[in-house]
C-alpha cells in the first residue's frame, strides 16, 4: 500500500508501468519481467488490484489510473482540509485561553500581504454566523475576484454584509461580482467613501489594516487582529453606523428588476456612464429609463426621484 505522504510508493509505480507494458499477465510472467519471485509478484499485483489499478487475477490487466488515483487524491484533499480546520480551531482555542492571562493577546499584529491574506481566508473559513466587511478601493491583500472563501461560506449559511466604496464599484467588472454574491445571499450597500478597511467575523474577531494608502509601496501591509474588547465593540458600532447610512445594492434580473438596480446605482452616486457600463446598456438607455421613472414618480429632478423611490419603497 502507499505511504501516508504519497499516493503510490515508487515500487508500485514501477509495477503499474510494467503491467501496462505487458498488456495482461499472470504472476509468473510478471515475476520474470520484474526480476522478482512469483510470491512477490503475486503480492504486488494484488496490491495494484486493491488500489484499483488492476483487474483481479489470475490474468491481471492495467486499469486507467485517473479514477482510482483521483478518488485517493480527493480523499487526501478532504482530509487535509479537515486537518487545517482542526489546526485553526485549536490555534484559536490556544489564543483565546492565552488572552485570559495576557492583555497583549487582545490585539495581534500581522505583517505582510501573504500573511494578511491567509488570516482573511481563515477568518471566513471559521466563521459560523456573520461576516461584516468594509470594502475600500485599491485592496491591499485581497481583490474581490480573489476571495474564494465567500461563496462556500454563504452556501453553508454564513451571512455577509458588505459596504463598498463607490470608487471600487466603478471598477470594470466589480459590480458583476457583487451582483453574483448578492444572488448567493450577500447583502451589499454602497457609500461614497469608507474610513478604514475592516472585516469582522461573528462579532468575535476583527481584521483592520494599519498602513494608510499614502504609505503603500513604502511599508509592508500590516493589520491588527482584534479580539473581544471595547476596541472591537467600537469597530462594530462604526460598521453599524455606516450600514444604516449606506445605499442598498439590489440584484437585478433582466428587464423586471433593471430599473431597481439602476435606481440603486443612481442613489449610490454613480454617473450615467458608469451605470450604463455596469448594466451593459447605452448611456441613452439609462437616461431614457430615468426620465420614465421621473414621470411615474411625478418629479422633474433626479434628487426628487431618489426621494420618491425611498418613500414608495422602490429600493
Amino acid at each position: 500500500m502507499s505511504g501516508e505522504g504519497e499516493v503510490l510508493l515508487p515500487d508500485q509505480q514501477h509495477a503499474y508501468r510494467l503491467l501496462v507494458r505487458l498488456s495482461g499477465t499472470d504472476a509468473g510472467t510478471f515475476a520474470e519481467s520484474a526480476g522478482v519471485s512469483v510470491e512477490e509478484a503475486a503480492e504486488t499485483l494484488e496490491a495494484l488490484y486493491t488500489i484499483g489499478l488492476a483487474t483481479p487475477g489470475p490474468i491481471y490487466h492495467a486499469l486507467p489510473p485517473d479514477v482510482a488515483l483521483g478518488e485517493i487524491l480527493l480523499r487526501r484533499q478532504q482530509e487535509l482540509q479537515v486537518a487545517r480546520q482542526m489546526m485553526a480551531a485549536l490555534s484559536e482555542d490556544y489564543r483565546t485561553n492565552t488572552r485570559r492571562h495576557s492583555a497583549e493577546h487582545l490585539v495581534e499584529i500581522v505583517v505582510g500581504a501573504r500573511h494578511l491574506r491567509q488570516r482573511l481566508k481563515e477568518m471566513q473559513e471559521q466563521a459560523e454566523e456573520e461576516i461584516l466587511w468594509f470594502c475600500r478601493a485599491n485592496p491591499i491583500a485581497m481583490e474581490g475576484p480573489d476571495n474564494n472563501e465567500e461563496m462556500p461560506a454563504l452556501k453553508r449559511g454564513v451571512k455577509y454584509r458588505a459596504i463598498y466604496e463607490r470608487e471600487l464599484v466603478e471598477n470594470p467588472g466589480e459590480l458583476a461580482g457583487i451582483i453574483e454574491a448578492i444572488g448567493f445571499g450577500e447583502e451589499a450597500r454602497v457609500m461614497p467613501s469608507l474610513p478604514v478597511r475592516l472585516a469582522i467575523a461573528d462579532r468575535k474577531l476583527a481584521i483592520c489594516p494599519l498602513v494608510p494608502d499614502e504609505a503603500r509601496g513604502i511599508a509592508q501591509p500590516s493589520a491588527a487582529l482584534i479580539r473581544p474588547s471595547e476596541l472591537l465593540d467600537a469597530l462594530l458600532a462604526l460598521f453599524q453606523s455606516h450600514w444604516e447610512r449606506a445605499t442598498p445594492v439590489l440584484a437585478a434580473k433582466p428587464d423586471e428588476q433593471l430599473d431597481t438596480l439602476l435606481l440603486s446605482l443612481l442613489v449610490s452616486g454613480l454617473p450615467d456612464k458608469s451605470i450604463a457600463t455596469h448594466l451593459g446598456v447605452s448611456r441613452r438607455t439609462v437616461q431614457r429609463r430615468l426620465d420614465r421613472m421621473m414621470d411615474l414618480a411625478g418629479v422633474d429632478t433626479r434628487t426628487g426621484l431618489a426621494y420618491q423611490a425611498a418613500k414608495r419603497g422602490w429600493l
